[in-house]
């Protein structure tokens, strides 16, 4: 079988860019999660002419392509409170639902200007807290870390559902100032969580026929290889490497964010 016929509609140009910016975002993706802010846009600019659901759709599968490899690494490194990433889960899977059944009624544009804001929140308290995610700061109560973990998931498992560039970043900085876990702790619950959050979204789109299967299969290679790569190195180099490459990501969707908010002004 001649696999050229699957992407004869594609320049190879196109196919290029696609693959080696699923590589990089899936490698971004498994150390601090914002693989999104790099996946997305472009499907966007490469795919003009496809319906905005169907970019997520197909987004979606190569992006819980890499996160599910991703948490697979940390899995085996990381311990994990069962009943904790239980309930962050379900609540982000019910919320993610939500908001990709809502995507195709509401603009997700309309969220960019609250988004910047945040960004530069988190850009600043970060900056600011040196020792940030180097150690477990919080020692809660298992019963009211399930509230917080539950509110976490709803709020931010919408976010991923209805728009979702820097979906894993929001999770990791919730679990790190929140809930105190140490970065690397912070990155291995956000990956599982996501994988949540993107099969919540997945089975809309799947559902409404909105993905372009053999761009999703493709991209999901890439998005793997990047995703193997990049949770090995930050488990390898741990929390201060992680808390840095935060920093970078939480400034390019600063810059990202703040471009197309001024622009539609």
């Amino acid at each position: 079988m001649d696999i050229s016929v699957f992407f004869s509609d594609y320049s190879l140009l196109t196919l290029l860019i696609l693959s080696v910016l699923a590589f990089i975002a899936g490698f971004i993706d498994a150390v601090v999660g914002g693989g999104g802010l790099i996946q997305l846009p472009a499907l966007l600019v490469t795919l003009p002419n496809a319906p905005l659901p169907t970019v997520f759709g197909t987004n979606k599968i190569a992006a819980l392509s890499g996160t599910s490899m991703a948490a697979f690494q940390y899995a085996k490194r990381i311990k994990f409170n069962i009943k904790l990433l239980i309930i962050i889960s379900l609540a982000s899977f019910i919320a993610s639902y939500s908001g990709a059944k809502i995507v195709s009624i509401i603009n997700p544009a309309t969220l960019k200007p609250i988004i910047l804001i945040i960004l530069i929140a988190i850009a600043i308290y970060t900056f600011i807290k040196k020792d940030l995610g180097k150690i477990a700061t919080k020692q809660l109560s298992v019963f009211l870390q399930m509230i917080l973990g539950a509110v976490i998931g709803l709020i931010i498992g919408f976010y991923d559902g209805f728009f979702g560039p820097g979906t894993g970043s929001f999770f990791v900085l919730a679990f790190v100032v929140i809930l105190g876990f140490e970065f690397v702790q912070a990155s291995a619950y956000a990956k599982i969580v996501n994988c949540m959050t993107n099969i919540s979204a997945l089975i809309v789109f799947i559902r409404q026929e909105n993905y372009i299967i053999e761009i999703a299969i493709l991209m999901a290679i890439f998005n793997i290889t990047g995703s193997i790569i990049g949770s090995k190195m930050a488990l390898k180099r741990g929390n201060g490497f992680i808390r840095i490459f935060f920093l970078i990501i939480v400034t390019v969707m600063i810059i990202r964010y703040g471009y197309d908010v001024f622009k539609s002004i």
